[in-house]
């Protein structure tokens, strides 16, 4: 077993505004999926993007909205999000807080041979973006 405050795992800020802490992964010996923090500084968004796995998240704290192909919806604490596999998202800070969401993915080597192989055409990885994206315009 494997305790740990997610605090002490240093964030990857390559995208302005978003902080991604992976606090679980294969190195943790999880065989199946990671578990990551995102915190949003208040007006900063995800990039709109899409790859081949699926999210699973849990908004903690803040206010934001989630937008997709077919629109937007708000988000509180304790709403939860189920974005498939090559659906068009990204994630929003609406409020004057940090928001803080976890965000549950499958390891890439564990999704059908047709899904890494299309996300790997595409330059796509499992971490908050792909390649660099265009913002999720707040």
């Amino acid at each position: 077993m494997k305790v740990r405050n997610f605090r002490e795992v240093e964030p990857d800020r390559e995208i302005p505004g978003v902080a991604l802490r992976t606090v679980i992964s294969a190195q943790d010996g999880a065989p199946r999926f990671a578990m990551r923090v995102f915190e949003v500084e208040p007006g900063a968004s995800t990039p709109f993007h899409a790859h081949a796995w699926e999210h699973e998240v849990f908004i903690l704290e803040g206010q934001a909205k989630v937008r997709g192909a077919e629109g937007e919806r708000a988000l509180q604490p304790n709403d939860v999000v189920f974005v498939a596999g090559q659906e068009q998202h990204c994630f929003v800070n609406t409020g004057p807080q940090v928001l803080r969401f976890i965000c549950c993915i499958p390891h890439p080597e564990t999704l059908p041979t047709e899904q890494t192989s299309a996300s790997s055409r595409q330059g796509e990885s499992p971490r908050a973006t792909a390649e660099p994206a265009p913002a999720c315009e707040g």
